[in-house]
């Protein structure tokens, strides 16, 4: 029986991670309040303690936001066996979608009908994020004035930025830390650091090993110190991709960036599009690999300390502040990602549409409002763009 309250095995956990990685469309924001409303809310598996923990671990370590949430959530109960079988298990899905639609790419020269389906699913995707960051926030804040004040700012500088600032969740976390649980003296224990790991590649064969060895590097580099959630790693990305490399041009970058959107899981499995197109099969492997390596790392390695001493009074109000942060962070991506796919009149029927379906039919499978505003997005980009 674990602290939530409902035994369950490791296998459960993997063969839930698996699913979530096949149907868990909406990126960052939608997979961390799937795993609340299953994990959590529904099943009971993890408390609400340990989903914090969690949470303040993925927004303060770089890295995918929603791939590190799981791998803490499978480390919770089962340690670092957990961990790994439950992070494979979560990207496997999308990765493996991502090379059979690389491979339809380069042999038909992009994929045009992409454009058609993002246009209906994008929209859809904002109304599912934003049930979930309701959820997130009126669970999670309540009625607290601190938090709420918290929450107001780090949305209004995701907004601002277009990006998730690590110093907001830092600094959330310690205000809280010091005005509810303060030290009694200054000379107490501190979260001991995490060392970078350093992941290298080797080059000894007939394949471009020199390719894969600066895709592997430039990967690594991008998973080990960009902060927040698959989105905050797009720009970083253009910049060495497009810019600095020049391995993709500007059109692929973007067809890059749409075949995560619309493929389920973590939209960092981008990374494996991008390496299949520069390098085929294994230049996918070595990217994806680059990338999801370091947040494995940043999340197995600081775990310990987080469940040693996480119900600690200055540990609990720390967290409280970053989830707070982090929260806030979620609903201002919402905003930001909506300004992106909610283009005209119909996505934003979509988009309240799909708001009004959620909050009527609770359980209704994401993946049918997915399947659907697909067909909706087939029929109706055609006709808004021909006009």
């Amino acid at each position: 029986m674990n602290e939530a309250g409902t035994s369950y095995g490791l296998w459960q956990l993997v063969r839930y991670m698996l699913a979530l990685g096949t149907w868990g469309f909406g990126g960052p924001v939608a997979l961390v309040g799937y795993m609340y409303r299953d994990l959590v809310e529904r099943r009971r598996w993890i408390s609400e303690s340990e989903y914090k923990e969690g949470m303040a671990l993925a927004q303060l370590m770089p890295g995918p936001l929603a791939a590190q949430l799981a791998i803490y959530l499978g480390y919770v109960h089962h340690r670092v066996l957990g961990a790994t079988l439950v992070g494979i298990a979560f990207v496997l899905p999308s990765f493996l979608m991502v090379i059979a639609i690389g491979a339809v790419y380069q042999r038909y020269g992009g994929i045009e009908w992409m454009q058609a389906v993002f246009y209906g699913v994008g929209a859809a995707v904002i109304g599912i994020i934003a049930i979930s960051a309701w959820k997130l926030t009126t669970k999670n804040i309540g009625k607290d004035r601190l938090l709420w004040a918290i929450f107001g700012v780090s949305a209004a500088v995701t907004v601002i930025t277009k990006s998730e600032v690590v110093w907001i969740f830092l600094g959330a976390g310690v205000l809280v830390w010091l005005l509810r649980a303060p030290p009694k003296t200054w000379r107490g224990r501190t979260l001991n650091g995490v060392a970078t790991p350093v992941l290298a590649f080797f080059a000894v064969d007939s394949l471009d090993w020199h390719r894969l060895g600066q895709l592997g590097a430039y990967f690594a580099y991008a998973g080990s110190f960009v902060f927040g959630s698959g989105l905050a790693i797009v720009p970083f990305l253009y910049g060495g991709v497009v810019q600095q490399y020049h391995w993709l041009n500007d059109r692929q970058f973007v067809d890059a960036v749409a075949v995560a959107m619309i493929t389920p899981g973590p939209v960092v499995i981008t990374t494996g599009f991008i390496g299949f197109l520069v390098s085929g099969f294994w230049g996918a492997v070595v990217a994806a690999a680059g990338t999801f390596i370091p947040c494995y790392l940043f999340t197995i390695l600081p775990a310990p300390y987080f469940k040693k001493h996480g119900k600690r009074p200055g540990i609990v109000a720390f967290v409280d502040g970053v989830t707070a942060a982090a929260i806030g962070a979620i609903t201002g991506a919402v905003i930001v990602i909506g300004q992106r796919s909610i283009t005209d009149i119909p996505t934003a029927a979509l988009a309240l549409l799909t708001v009004g379906v959620l909050w009527r039919f609770k359980k209704l499978p994401e993946p049918v409002i997915v399947a659907v505003a697909a067909a909706a997005g087939l029929l109706l980009y055609p006709l808004a763009h021909h006009a």
